[in-house]
């Protein structure tokens, strides 16, 4: 059993670790690139469609934001700690977040990955050295945090679980990060921000610091419109296990997002914007298209989402062989 002096110890030591790392890598996360979409939602010349380029975080994707303020917590509380295996459930993105920052720190990394998460995401978490356990496909993420859930019941001390599905300091990081650079960005101009649901750390997170700076700010939420979804990283609320840190009294607004549509236009934004872009991201853009229809034309707007990842981990799919 450890002391308390030597978990004090371990602690400042790991704290130390994490000062030394953001002269490099860790400053790299976060003030990712808003770009304004130019030929995508032309018929709506009353509305700027703008979208944060999350790819540009050092890990690819807008998890790593949140990755490095759970670890960041854990290791300011003493829960994450020299000796220790950081575990949890994820979709892929987060994973990666959790791989990369692990692998700079040392601390090791275990994650319980559902089958059905894309080749191109299994392979970059085995790179970084991270150990997989690899969970029923179409049990998707929920069926991933029940095995993480009686992994860690089995053998508490061993783990630092972050539950990035229950953690405060996931949406903290968009309060603190997305939601400022979306603001000076937009130079406060944003009428309306739209995102999806799968931890709902970036809609929430986002939301509460928005509203705080312009409470007309219009929020809205998307979701995949049916359970079994090709939306990798979103959860169908009504079916899936509730995450801990979801407020639904947040959204203005809740939409659905269809898969077929969102990977019709991942090729319309390759071939017309030049942009690479996950089906996700895609199905972001779409809840503002939808959002757009209902502006009057007289009424200007800027609408603002968020691009979780690229296409980079996505090339597998078929839907890039149809017409």
């Amino acid at each position: 059993m450890a002391t308390t002096s030597h978990v004090a110890a371990s602690a400042s030591e790991s704290k130390a670790q994490l000062r030394r790392m953001g002269e490099s890598l860790l400053e790299r996360i976060g003030n990712t690139p808003l770009l304004r979409l130019e030929r995508v939602g032309r018929e709506f010349p009353n509305v700027e469609f703008c979208a944060k380029a999350e790819w540009f975080n050092p890990g690819g994707s807008v998890k790593d934001r949140p990755a490095l303020s759970m670890i960041q917590a854990g290791v300011a509380s003493g829960a994450l700690r020299p000796g220790k295996t950081l575990i949890d459930a994820t979709s892929g993105n987060t994973g990666i977040a959790y791989a990369m920052i692990g692998a700079a720190l040392r601390y090791p990394v275990k994650l319980c990955l559902p089958d059905s998460a894309s080749p191109e995401r299994k392979r970059i978490l085995t790179a970084f050295g991270a150990e997989l356990v690899i969970t029923p496909g179409d049990e998707g993420t929920d069926g991933a945090i029940r095995k993480v859930r009686e992994i860690v019941a089995a053998d508490p001390e061993k783990y630092f679980y972050p539950d990035q599905y229950g953690n405060p300091a996931n949406w903290q990081a968009h309060y603190r990060t997305t939601a400022a650079e979306i603001w000076e960005q937009t130079s406060g101009r944003i009428t309306h921000f739209v995102a999806g649901l799968g931890t709902s750390g970036t809609f929430v997170g986002t939301t509460r610091r928005l509203k705080e700076l312009n409470p007309e700010i219009r929020c809205v939420s998307l979701q995949p419109d049916a359970s079994f979804h090709g939306l990798e990283g979103w959860k169908h609320m009504p079916t899936a296990i509730r995450p801990a840190i979801y407020d639904d009294r947040l959204a203005d607004e809740n939409l659905e997002v269809s898969t077929e549509a969102a990977y019709r236009l991942v090729k319309r934004l390759a071939r017309e914007e030049g942009l690479l872009v996950s089906p996700s991201s895609a199905a972001a853009l779409l809840g503002c298209f939808e959002i757009a229809s209902r502006i009057p034309k007289q009424e200007k707007a800027v609408t603002v989402t968020v691009f979780a990842d690229s296409a980079s981990k996505y090339l597998n799919e078929r839907f890039w062989d149809e017409e």
